[in-house]
């Protein structure tokens, strides 16, 4: 069992509840194919490059694939799943005490259940808690039951952070034929970024409810960071959009880690590497009346960072990196991943008015995305 620190409190109050999964869903489901790497492999002769050939064209045409043998155990992970649990039964007013500065594009903290309007008068079913790494310049005040929790907390995140995306970003780097190390820079424990873990609850709603949302919870949109890890749990409910146009879901493979592409490594490389549109839809009549506790690890790139793309033997013959100038670059990391933060919380009435159009749209130094709604 991950070691807890040596001030957790002894009263029932603070007995992390167990947390089990519920069954998976026996619907017959339209399921993603996607690539699993066993990270176990990576140091074996020929490993890396075995790896990268196998992630290769996950990474260019889909964007999602699994990881297995990560270094964490179930307990471990399931430890994070109890305090999760425990964070989202404190009281509203609690929890509002330590609400993110979101209307600054900073999600380190607390995002109250329904902050978004996701159709016209119809607000989200999610509620979040944004765990930062414990650095100083990220230092915040917490809920009693992460700072009880914290050494377990900080250990899980440095394990995530210092093992599991190097070994990704190294094969990465190695499918873009850079140097193995070139992509760790700016993605280290120590690094001021906005990395963090998160806990995530979206409340069931009825059938009747879910009608009026068209059963999304959450819209189709890319991640803006560098990388995404979610941790498995048993709800079905994720879906991609497949590079035929259509949706399929992504299963939960007892053991994995679902990973994806986000925005930076996309802009990285010019279009090669697949930040992947996906979407969080009401679970299948099954598991429908189940709430869904999520855990994941959002990997944002250092604040300094630059968004040009990167000068990669392989994008240069491809055609995707000339000498021309970059329209990013110039463009901060840190500054593109507070917009897009801001954005969201600041435009979201009014983006969702205009219906259900792809739209490109600007957010910071020119640097435009595009966003998909359903």
């Amino acid at each position: 069992m991950a070691t807890q620190t040596r001030t957790a409190p002894t009263s029932a109050s603070h007995v992390l509840p167990t947390c089990h999964q519920p069954e998976e869903s026996k619907s017959e489901l339209d399921w993603a194919d996607l690539v699993t790497l066993d990270l176990s492999q990576i140091d074996a002769p020929g490993g890396k490059q075995k790896l990268a050939k196998q992630l290769d064209d996950a990474v260019h045409r889909v964007g999602f694939f699994y990881i297995t043998n990560f270094g964490l155990t179930q307990e471990q992970i399931d430890r994070q799943f109890a305090i999760a649990k425990n964070l989202f039964s404190l009281s509203e007013e609690e929890k509002l005490r330590y609400r993110a500065d979101l209307e600054h594009g900073n999600y380190s903290g607390y995002r109250p259940l329904g902050s978004i309007e996701v159709f016209p008068g119809l607000r989200d079913n999610i509620e979040m808690y944004n765990v930062f790494k414990f650095i100083p310049e990220l230092s915040r005040t917490h809920p009693e039951v992460i700072r009880q929790h914290r050494e377990e907390i900080e250990s899980f995140q440095r394990h995530i952070a210092q093992d599991t995306v190097q070994k990704l970003l190294t094969l990465i780097a190695i499918v873009l034929e850079l140097p193995e190390g070139a992509l760790t820079k700016g993605h280290r424990y120590d690094d001021v970024s906005h990395c963090h873990l998160r806990y995530m609850l979206y409340h069931a709603r009825s059938a009747e409810v879910n009608a009026k949302f068209q059963d999304v919870y959450t819209k189709g949109h890319t991640d803006f960071g560098s990388l995404t890890l979610l941790f498995r749990q048993s709800i079905a409910a994720l879906q991609i959009l497949a590079p035929d146009g259509a949706w399929k879901w992504v299963k939960p493979y007892p053991g994995s880690i679902t990973v994806n592409i986000a925005d930076v490594l996309q802009f990285w490389s010019n279009g090669y590497l697949k930040s992947s549109v996906h979407r969080v839809v009401a679970p299948p009549p099954d598991q429908a009346h189940l709430d869904r506790l999520g855990l994941l690890y959002f990997l944002r790139p250092a604040h300094d960072l630059d968004l040009k793309t990167l000068d990669s033997p392989l994008l240069r013959r491809l055609g995707l990196k000339g000498d021309d100038h970059s329209a990013r670059e110039g463009v901060k990391a840190g500054d593109w991943v507070r917009a897009r933060v801001k954005g969201n919380w600041d435009t979201a009435k009014d983006r969702n008015a205009k219906g259900g159009a792809r739209e490109e749209e600007e957010v910071v130094g020119g640097v435009k995305v595009i966003k998909y709604y359903d």
